[in-house]
């Protein structure tokens, strides 16, 4: 068993992703359906601040505006694979074709069980803050199992089978389960997706964010991409400003936010946007300062992608006072002007 613990989302995956890379490490050798991979069994990585949740060390430079949507897109409850191709060119060959994802978690979390996870939680730990049996379900073996001779049932399975949600000392602590995790590729997303989620239930009912824990039972990294991903800190490092940049909010407000959270994404996806549109949109004023972040990023990947010029020096990120948010678009404005392709 491998355990990484740390302060920041960024300072447990880079010792995770060093320890794979390094050629002496301890490591296991697996072949799986798309190559070899270098893997640690039964993996742990603990985060003590998931507000802390960017990875900026990796390199090449995580995709921030398509972390954000994927959050959007799970709180949304959504499975329309449209919403987050537009983000993400290259997530189609990972997860297949068409209208629909197959393991969207957000869709699994808030309707495919025939229940809303993320509100029965909310409304179990508002009066029983003590449970031990809040647990959020993604893995369904109806038919995510694979097939009697071995085959995958589908191309998009879900990595992460499911959650545990605890109060403790009037924080909310969360815990991650996660069959198999790609550090390179899955792992800095799903550390976004997931403490994003642990701090808006924590603002539902009131309380503090707790630790943030991923256990991992296979995470790895396919040789293929060894030469490729590398380990590479910023001379910056995350702020100390905390308040300003806060995703918690009452259940009221939040519901209302994500209305607009929503419609935003949708539009900002959208082929027939104009650029009227766009500016009204970018403005959001009725929405916390954090998300008007998320929406300033998300409005600034969507003009890259269109060709689209916001300022007379070339500036694209407007109007983001989030300082950590800077610094991972920066890094990856940096790897699209080094490639200039989409991405």
């Amino acid at each position: 068993m491998a355990y990484f613990d740390g302060y920041t989302a960024d300072e447990v995956w880079a010792n995770a992703a060093q320890h794979l890379l390094d050629a002496s490490a301890d490591v296991s050798k697996a072949d799986s359906r798309l190559g070899p991979t270098r893997e640690l069994s039964h993996c742990v990585l603990s985060i003590a601040d998931p507000r802390r949740r960017w990875t900026y060390s990796r390199s090449p430079a995580v995709n921030p505006a398509f972390a954000i949507a994927e959050v959007i897109w799970i709180l949304m409850g959504s499975r329309e694979s449209h919403l987050l191709n537009f983000w993400n060119s290259q997530l189609s060959q990972f997860v297949g074709g068409g209208n629909t994802f197959h393991g969207a978690y957000g869709y699994r979390l808030r309707s495919h069980f025939g229940r809303d996870q993320l509100d029965g939680a909310y409304r179990t730990l508002r009066h029983n803050p003590n449970s031990r049996q809040v647990v959020l379900q993604i893995w369904d073996p109806a038919i995510d199992a694979p097939t009697d001779s071995g085959l995958p049932a589908n191309a998009d399975i879900p990595c992460n089978v499911g959650s545990f949600l605890k109060v403790r000392n009037g924080k909310l602590d969360w815990t991650q389960l996660v069959r198999s995790n790609d550090i390179y590729r899955g792992l800095p997303y799903n550390l976004v997706q997931f403490t994003c989620l642990q701090e808006i239930v924590a603002g539902w009912l009131e309380l503090e964010v707790g630790r943030y824990t991923h256990l991992c039972d296979s995470l790895h990294l396919y040789e293929a991409d060894i030469e490729t991903m590398r380990v590479q800190p910023d001379k910056q490092t995350y702020s100390n400003e905390k308040s300003c940049h806060s995703l918690a909010l009452s259940k009221d407000k939040f519901d209302k936010v994500l209305a607009t959270l929503a419609h935003t994404l949708r539009r900002l996806s959208a082929t027939d946007l104009d650029q009227q549109e766009f500016d009204d949109l970018r403005q959001a004023a009725n929405i916390p300062e954090s998300y008007k972040n998320y929406i300033a990023v998300l409005a600034a990947e969507s003009a890259r992608r269109r060709g689209w010029v916001l300022s007379s020096d070339g500036q694209l990120l407007l109007g983001c006072s989030d300082p950590d948010l800077q610094l991972v678009w920066d890094r990856w404005m940096q790897r699209v002007s080094a490639t200039q392709v989409l991405i």
